[in-house]
């Protein structure tokens, strides 16, 4: 599980989903690849309706390609084991993490999405946006992991309402 405060020093929300990888990946890049850059067609279309919302406020889109990025998130930083990725936009900034756990034969897979809200828009943003984003995670996982869960940490649900 990362560190938010090593990572995005100050975030105020996250939510965290972990599952078993199918097929194995070789790495913690491949692994967000996998997920990000092929959307079920609902979450596309999602994600075109906020792109187009968004940048009449002036904010960043997301472009759904592959390439120094993963499902059209820059890539900040990848290991083996972890992948950051995310951007910072006036209103909030957001870290997507993958981390790999396991070996060959088992392979578990967390990703965490880590925001720092800026603003009232920041905060009114994820109090919209978060109901679809934790139906979003768990639906990017499932054509490529079993058994995916949201993660509790010290007895608490990561995902909370904003």
């Amino acid at each position: 599980m990362p560190d938010s405060e090593d990572i995005l020093p100050g975030a105020d929300w996250r939510d965290c989903f972990e599952g078993e990888m199918v097929t194995p990946e070789s790495s913690s890049l491949d692994v967000s690849r996998l997920l990000l850059d092929h959307p079920p067609a609902w979450i596309t279309s999602l994600m075109a309706l906020r792109n187009g919302v968004v940048s009449l406020f002036g904010l960043k889109t997301v472009e759904l390609a592959a390439g120094t990025s993963a499902g059209g998130f820059p890539v900040l930083s990848s290991t083996p084991q972890r992948t950051v990725l995310g951007f910072d936009d006036h209103h909030l900034d957001f870290r997507i993490v993958v981390d790999l756990e396991g070996g060959p034969n088992c392979q578990l897979v967390n990703v965490t999405t880590i925001v720092r809200r800026k603003n009232a828009f920041g905060r009114l943003y994820i109090f919209v946006v978060g109901p679809f984003h934790r139906r979003i995670v768990p639906a990017t996982m499932r054509p490529f992991c079993t058994n995916v869960r949201p993660v509790n940490i010290r007895d608490e649900t990561v995902s909370r309402p904003a």
